[in-house]
């Protein structure tokens, strides 16, 4: 008969094999996942008989992953601020990175109106709904397949926020006290020496930021005077060797304020900046 310790052998030879990086700990996240158990309970019960049916089953979800399909889109979900998001193909896995944005973002967020732009599964705009106190959240994304995945992460989480489907901000009304948005920000020319897990099964239109990789930047920030509240804020999250390009994009713009905040392995992250609208003359 076969066990668990068997299953959790198998699938750690299978990924070793296909030299899936953490192997190791995917075999086993794929099998806590499919039979529902904690390494509590399997260190415990590591012997327990399973049927054949469910070793096959299992070793299925492993193949998956041999074939360089994120661990996440096999599973479903991922963690993020502490919150469980469900993920798709339809759009870009939550990061660890991204926790940054969002903690900066709390930090001025109380009693805000928030807009996320590029909102793909939603966690940014739902993480800041259920921890950052703020007034209200709307999230928008061109995807209509995103827009699906980011209604069902608030359902699912009981996040009071709107998505709107939008090419940026086409269908947005209104103004607000905070604009966030981690943007498609990778150079098109790069994404080719991306991970294989990233560049074939990620989907494009949440990795591709044209030829500079500035691109969407340029267009949130030429449209920030009619969106932003005087005294508003800006938050972008942004690649490692962009800090000073968007930088000087948002203090040009008369972005005041600007700061870059550094990751946790001390790479750029993020960078934000408050913007004052210009005040007419009295006549």
């Amino acid at each position: 008969m076969r066990t668990l310790e068997n299953a959790l052998q198998a699938g750690r030879l299978i990924l070793k094999e296909k030299n899936i990086v953490d192997g190791d700990l995917d075999a086993w996240y794929l099998l806590s996942h499919f039979f529902g158990i904690t390494r509590a309970k399997y260190f415990s019960e590591a012997s327990m008989q399973i049927s054949e049916e469910q070793f096959d089953d299992y070793l299925k979800l492993v193949e998956k992953r041999s074939l360089h399909i994120p661990l996440q889109y096999i599973t479903g979900e991922q963690e993020f601020m502490g919150l469980n998001f469900r993920v798709s193909k339809d759009v870009l896995i939550p990061r660890q990175d991204t926790e940054i944005l969002v903690q900066e973002v709390m930090k001025v967020s109380k009693g805000s109106e928030v807009l996320d732009l590029c909102t793909g599964s939603g966690c940014i705009i739902i993480s800041l709904s259920k921890l950052g106190d703020i007034k209200s959240g709307i999230g928008v994304d061109i995807s209509e397949d995103a827009i699906l995945i980011a209604k069902e992460n608030a359902n699912y989480l009981k996040a009071d926020v709107t998505f709107i489907q939008s090419d940026m901000f086409t269908n947005v009304n209104g103004s607000f006290d905070i604009i966030v948005s981690n943007p498609p920000y990778i150079p098109t020319k790069d994404i080719l020496d991306l991970m294989e897990e990233v560049k074939t099964h990620e989907p494009f239109i949440a990795l591709d930021g044209k030829e500079d990789g500035l691109y969407f930047y340029k267009l949130i920030i030429k449209e920030l005077n009619h969106y932003l509240k005087h005294g508003g804020y800006i938050f972008f999250e942004i690649g490692y060797n962009q800090g000073e390009d968007i930088k000087s994009l948002l203090m040009d713009a008369g972005v005041n304020e600007v700061e870059i905040i550094k990751d946790l392995a001390g790479l750029d992250r993020v960078v934000k900046g408050r913007y004052f609208k210009a005040m007419e003359p009295f006549t």
